[in-house]
């Protein structure tokens, strides 16, 4: 168990609103936009963001950064649940397609699989597109993202 799983699991017995402000306080771009952790296991996190003003583009939609943040965070923490305390994780590309107009609060869903999960945990560097979709509240996926990190030991060896 590596140190944010281990403080994931002890912040989970309070509503979720204080993760998601303890996140806020570490990851601060995560937290002037106000992300809620709505699930965070070592296989999925879930990231949901209100549309509310601060996070709107010019026509009220949240905007297309801030899209792209959710699928960010999502992805990045759920590789940092499973990455080992001596490694360090790296985002290696973004591609963001957007491909419709959003409707209201957005979320953000990343997964591991099994194998992705191994490969984090025994390689010693190495890298893994996570899977993610973000959507509207009318169950929409206005855009399309595709997130690979990469991790390497935190030392050189």
């Amino acid at each position: 168990m590596n140190k944010l799983e281990k403080t994931v699991h002890k912040l989970q017995k309070y509503p979720t609103w204080v993760l998601s402000f303890a996140i806020g306080r570490v990851v601060k771009f995560v937290g002037t936009a106000s992300c809620s952790f709505d699930v965070m296991t070592k296989e999925k996190v879930v990231i949901s963001l209100r549309n509310k003003p601060k996070v709107r583009n010019h026509i009220g939609q949240i905007h297309a950064a801030a899209m792209v943040l959710l699928a960010e965070t999502a992805t990045g923490m759920v590789v940092g649940m499973n990455i080992p305390d001596d490694k360090l994780p790296l985002m290696k590309s973004i591609q963001s397609k957007f491909v419709k107009r959003s409707q209201g609060k957005m979320q953000a869903e990343a997964t591991l699989t099994a194998e992705q999960v191994h490969q984090i945990n025994t390689l010693d560097k190495g890298e893994v597109t996570v899977p993610v979709k973000v959507t509207d509240e009318i169950g929409q996926e206005p855009v399309i993202c595709e997130m690979v990190w990469a991790w390497i030991p935190k030392k050189k060896k």
